[in-house]
């Protein structure tokens, strides 16, 4: 029977030979988490994926899956240039929500602190 003791963060086990005849030679893997991608093995638009964050479910998930669908399955070079109506739709709609979506309409952080640092004075 095996014993197992802590010496401080260290844990050491002392195996008996009946324990280590029991080991096998070889040990499989567990297996990776598959980690979510945008794009279903299928082909298809993973709307579930965290990388999308909340776009596809916030108050402008329409302008979005449609620009993103749009930019997915463009053929112009380079691609997404058929797609400028729907972005702009899209970022019309981020506009009117600037609490939800102020990070990502491109307004940098150090931008913001400098703008704000000026109306101080």
């Amino acid at each position: 029977m095996s014993v197992c003791k802590q010496f401080g963060k260290d844990k050491v086990v002392f195996y008996t030979k009946e324990d280590y005849d029991k080991i096998p030679d070889r040990f499989e893997r567990p297996k990776s988490p598959t980690v979510p991608r945008p794009i279903l093995p299928n082909g298809e638009i993973n709307w579930e994926c965290p990388c999308l964050g909340s776009m596809p479910f916030g108050p402008c998930n329409v302008p979005f899956r449609e620009s993103y669908m749009c930019l997915r399955n463009s053929k112009d070079d380079p691609p997404g240039q058929d797609c400028v109506e729907k972005f702009a739709l899209f970022s019309n709609c981020m506009s009117k929500y600037p609490t939800l979506y102020k990070r990502d309409i491109g307004v940098d952080d150090e931008e913001e602190q400098a703008s704000s640092e000026t109306k101080n004075v």
